[in-house]
Parts: structure tokens; sequence; C-alpha cells
């Protein structure tokens, strides 16, 4: 058992009670990714130009000064490590490194996880250092899991961050480490909220381990898979805005001849290949069984509960909100990959020459002539790729009835979630319902020049009447502002952002 689940026991009620709160998701701390040589915008957005470390620091110190240096309940609410993005490898591995791995990051497999985090360690040693100072002013930190640092779930990772931390026995008291929710003063219910969203689910966050031959790895879903094997090997896409992957045909051609054709001018290979293999491991990764042991998965019902501020029937209930995999449904994933229109355009050149063979044997004639029959089944294709769209970002936003259930099954009134990286903040039903943002290198262009609004977080505060209310905040050149003044209501991130350079 580690020192914080030691502690944990012996210090029970630390958690149940909050004044102040502070939420914040969707940091995505990653390795640096040095200045490519030549071509300058590959990966730029993970280059150290974008790192926040001091801001971060400094929003820290913002807080205390917030709640009048009362403790602060600092809610990490998921992907606060990019594990995914992590493509570094150790200079002489002990452990058995694949082709796959040298070119798209290691596996999730303990030792492994463990190299990242060591590595994120080293490139933000100013941002845990900040962390550190912020937990022994007797602050608490918070770290749920989200669908980008599922790695945080092996016990090695988390006991290699708390090192980092360097904090005093009484100091690791204040660090909880929790499976995907947190119910903070028994009136607000935080969550990332990729287990609303099919592509970024994570199956099982009770049993997160699946046994793949002779080692253990945390199931990784499709989203997680798409951006290790895809992103990761095209650099000029950022994985931290949609607009930037996902865009139309025309859209395409255009951002290749812009940007790509001289960088990596066999993308289509690239892609092709890295779909493949993001299409076939989702697809096999969601059939392996999940490991569990039937004698102790009680026991382990009651630590997640525990650490959460629920109940055990909390927990049981809320996983039943969870959405289906999109990995149990691989002609989806196809058709988000482009990879059914792939697949149509060779199956009809296959087709067609193997009818030509067949035609050939009885009248001589060129080649040629088969693409006659091509060129007749082009608008065919061509209906057929205008009728698909991408429902990646349809469904990322929670439904109202998981909304309403989860506050009937948890007895609150609030529900933050994270995850989309765009912010809100409104009314559902008795529900409010908030979305604190992300502090991630989000841009509008592949030149890092447009930054989405960003820098936000859920302030949880005692109101007029002794009863705690939450407001959206942006954190700017050391300033926090009120993201909603008016209502509350989903906010233009382009307009966001705009609005503060015009007043700055």
């Amino acid at each position: 058992m580690s020192p914080a689940e030691t502690s944990e026991s012996a210090h029970e009620n630390k958690f149940k009670e909050a004044q102040y709160s502070a939420v914040v998701s969707d940091l995505h701390l990653c390795e640096e990714e040095p200045v490519h040589p030549k071509y300058v915008l590959w990966k730029k957005y993970k280059t150290r130009q974008f790192f926040f470390d001091d801001e971060f620091c400094e929003f820290l110190k913002r807080l205390n000064e917030m709640s009048f240096d009362q403790p602060v309940e600092l809610i990490l609410n998921g992907d606060t490590f990019d594990f995914d993005s992590c493509i570094q490898l150790p200079d002489q591995p002990t452990y058995y490194i694949s082709w796959l791995e040298s070119k798209r990051g290691l596996h999730p497999q303990e030792e492994k996880s463990t190299f990242k985090i060591q590595t994120i360690i080293k490139d933000h040693k100013k941002w845990f250092a900040g962390l550190s100072n912020f937990l022994l002013k007797g602050n608490r930190v918070i770290f749920v899991i989200g669908n980008h640092d599922l790695e945080l779930h092996f016990k090695q990772v988390q006991q290699t961050i708390l090192n980092a931390l360097n904090l005093p026995e009484n100091g690791i008291n204040h660090v909880r480490f929790n499976e995907w929710f947190y119910i903070s003063n028994g009136d607000t219910y935080i969550e990332h909220g990729n287990q609303q969203d099919p592509y970024c689910m994570a199956q099982d966050p009770v049993n997160p381990y699946i046994q793949k031959f002779n080692r253990i790895e945390v199931r990784v879903p499709f989203g997680n898979l798409a951006t290790r094997y895809l992103i990761n090997g095209m650099g000029f896409f950022n994985p931290h805005s949609d607009s930037n992957y996902i865009m139309t045909p025309k859209q395409y051609f255009n951002f290749f001849f812009k940007y790509i054709s001289r960088a990596e001018p066999f993308l289509m290979v690239t892609w092709l290949w890295s779909s493949v293999v993001a299409l076939v491991q989702s697809f096999l990764d969601r059939l392996r069984p999940t490991i569990t042991d039937p004698l102790s998965i009680e026991d382990r019902i009651e630590k997640i509960a525990f650490k959460s501020n629920a109940t055990p029937r909390m927990v049981r209930e809320l996983k039943e909100l969870f959405v289906a995999p999109a990995a149990s449904y691989p002609i989806i994933i196809m058709k988000e990959l482009w990879l059914d229109r792939a697949f149509l355009i060779t199956g009809s050149i296959v087709l067609l020459y193997l009818l030509f063979l067949q035609v050939d044997q009885w009248v001589n004639f060129a080649i040629w002539w088969m693409f006659i029959p091509f060129f007749l089944f082009i608008p065919f294709f061509l209906f057929y790729s205008r009728s698909v769209k991408s429902t990646a970002q349809e469904f990322k936003e929670p439904k109202d009835t998981a909304l309403s259930l989860t506050g009937m099954i948890t007895k609150v009134s609030r529900v933050i979630y994270g995850h989309t990286h765009i912010v809100r903040h409104e009314m559902i039903g008795a529900i409010e319902h908030l979305n604190s943002g992300t502090w991630s290198p989000a841009f509008f262009d592949v030149e890092c020049e447009k930054p989405m609004g960003q820098k936000t977080f859920v302030w949880v505060c005692p109101g007029i009447k002794g009863i705690r209310e939450a407001k959206v905040y942006q954190f700017s050149r050391g300033k926090v502002s009120e993201v909603f003044v008016t209502s509350g209501g989903r906010a233009d991130r382009r307009k966001l952002n705009q609005g503060k350079a015009d007043s700055a």
C-alpha cells in the first residue's frame, strides 16, 4: 500500500468538506518538443514556447488570495498529463520496445508509463514546484483521471508524482488520485466527461487493466489510439483543436498543399497504415477481457467510493451511466478515419481489374478502357462521401438525461465536466452544469498565432447566504476575470480570446 493510500484511512474526513474549490481541466502537460531544424511548424504547439508553468504557479498564488488564505481544494479534472502525445524513448531501456513504439510512443505498461511521467516531470519542474508549494500551504489536490492520462491508474506512476512533489508525510495526505469522479462538499459532482463520449470513454475505470500475452496494459479508447498513431505521426495537426484535424475534403486538400506537401509528401501512406492500426487495436482491445479479482472487487468499489466522497452504491449506479464505446462498432470508426472511402475506392479498382482480366481473355483491348466504368463510379462515390458526417464532436457533450441522473444518484445540484475544451455554465432542469474549459495549447492555425480562449477554471465558494456558488473564470496576464458576466451558456472561444486581447 502506498503512503498516500495509508494516509487516506487515517484522515478519513479531510476531503469531505470544502469551502473553496477550484476545478481545472485539460492542462495536457507533455514532454517538450524540440524545434524542428527544417520545418519549424512541426508540432510547434508542443515546444517550450507555449509552456505555461510560470503562469500556472501565479494562478495557484491567486487562488490563495481569492480564498483569503483559507484552504483551497484544487481538482485537476482529467487530462492533466498527456501520455498519448509522449513519444520520447529511453536511452538504455530495460524492456523491449517494438518498431511501432519507436515511431508512435511507448505502450501503456507500468514501467513505460513511469518513464513518460518522469520525462514530463523533467520538462515541467516549475509546474511541480509550484504545485508542491501550493500543497505545503495546507491546500488539497485531487487528480481525477481523464482519457489522456489513463496511465495514472498505475501505482508506480502515482508514486513518481508524489516523489516529484517532495512533500512531507502530512503533505502526502492532501493528495488523491481518483478513478473518474469526485464529489466536493456534498454539493458538486466533478468528472472529466470522457465517460459520456463513446470515442474516448474508458471501458471500465474500476478495473482498467487488460492482459496482452505476458504483460499488463491500461485499456486505451479509440480516440486516444487515434492520437497516438495518427496525430503523433502528422506533426502539423494539433490534437487539442478538433477543427485542426476534422475537415472537409476541400479543406484537407488545401491544408496538404499549404503545409504538408514538402515535409510529408507520403502523408496518405502514413494516414492509411496508422488508421488501420488504430482501428484494429481498438477493436481487439475491446474484445480483450478485463483483469478482475472477484475476491477484492467489493474492496475496490469501497475504496473508489471513499476517495470520491461517495457510497459504493453511487459508484455502481454512476458506472451504469457510461455510454457504449465506439470500439464496439468498427464501421463507425472506419467512417471517422475515412477508411470506408479508402476501402471503397481500393475495392472498386481491384474489382474492375479482375473484371478486365476476365474480359481480356475474350476481347483484346487496352487496360485503359477499365477507367471508363471507374469514372462512372465517381459520382456515386462523391455522393456517398458527402453523406458521411463525423459524429465525434456531436457525442462529446453529455446528454441532459445523464446530468439529471447524476444529480439524482449523488444528491448534488451541480455537475462540472471538462473534456470538450469548451466552457459552459447553464441550468439543465434542476442541475447546474459547468465546463471548466482548457489550459491546453490549442490554436486555430498551424503557426500558433491565433490561440483559442483558454486558461479557464471553475471557482466554487460560499455565497451571500452561505450556500456555495460556482462561476467560470479566465486567468490571463496574472488577472482573473469572469467569463459569463450576465448569464450562463456556451462560450465561443474565438470571441472569448478576442475580447481579452481587445481589453488588453
